[in-house]
């Protein structure tokens, strides 16, 4: 049985949350009619990296962007994800969070690698858990743009029976062959699908590269974004991956006794 997948690729304007719902509404909506069961959004969708004024700008879990999301993904029977700014008492983190078709929130993974070189670490403060979560009846994971530089981590969540792994990113221009190769990459030793938006356009530091793409187990690209605005749209078949894993039992042949 196969899942449509709809990437929303879009730019952000900075630090306008209330501008950033408006812009994102329709375009929900629009991938929704088109069949899209899964919506995906980027990361830090409402507010781009105004890192230095989360304090005014930045929701806690039951803020507007929270409410706007469940909503839509209950009034349109689907899943609605993406990474928000989340202020939780005074503490800023980088949040993937996804409500599912009964406009529930089926995860909150609060990033945990922080990328230096976007002074994250200076403004917020890092996650502690998995970001395991069900989707469309299978179990898949969430992680944020820098978290894929770091193998071990998505291969944690693979341990756990994750089949996908759903990414949100603002990853630059400059580097986004890295993005692509490292997506790659997590597909082929991973033996998963690869569903992952990226934004476009730029800010006052940086030009964001697109290129959202969805990859399958064996590493070959189903689907991919260019490097202006558009929903990507994509079929996927979860259940591909028993039989791949299965031909290629890496999961079976491994020796953690030796990993240390």
């Amino acid at each position: 049985m196969t899942t449509t997948i709809a990437i929303i690729q879009m730019d952000i304007a900075f630090g306008d949350p209330e501008t950033n719902r408006k812009n994102a509404i329709p375009r929900i909506k629009e991938a929704a009619q088109n069949g899209g069961k899964v919506i995906l959004l980027p990361e830090l969708w409402t507010t781009g990296y105004d890192l230095e004024h989360f304090d005014k700008i930045a929701e806690t879990l039951d803020g507007p962007t929270h409410t706007m999301m469940a909503d839509l993904a209950k009034e349109l029977g689907v899943t609605v994800a993406g990474s928000v700014a989340e202020d939780d008492h005074g503490e800023f983190f980088n949040t993937f969070v996804a409500y599912n078709k009964d406009g529930d929130r089926v995860l909150k993974y609060r990033k945990v690698h922080l990328f230096r070189l976007m002074n994250e670490e200076k403004f917020l403060h890092a996650g502690f858990h998995k970001g395991n979560f069900v989707v469309e009846d299978t179990l898949a994971a969430g992680v944020v743009c820098y978290d894929i530089r770091f193998p071990e981590w998505i291969r944690t969540h693979m341990l756990n029976g994750a089949r996908g792994l759903f990414v949100v990113a603002e990853w630059p221009k400059p580097r986004v062959e890295h993005w692509r190769n490292l997506l790659i990459s997590r597909a082929i030793e991973n033996q998963c699908f690869i569903i992952a938006c990226n934004r476009v356009g730029s800010d006052e530091n940086n030009e964001f590269g697109g290129h959202s793409i969805v990859i399958d187990p064996w590493g070959n690209i189903a689907a991919e974004a260019g490097e202006d605005e558009e929903i990507l749209y994509c079929d996927v078949d979860f259940s591909r991956v028993e039989a791949i894993r299965e031909q290629i039992p890496i999961f079976q042949d491994r020796r953690p006794d030796l990993y240390e």
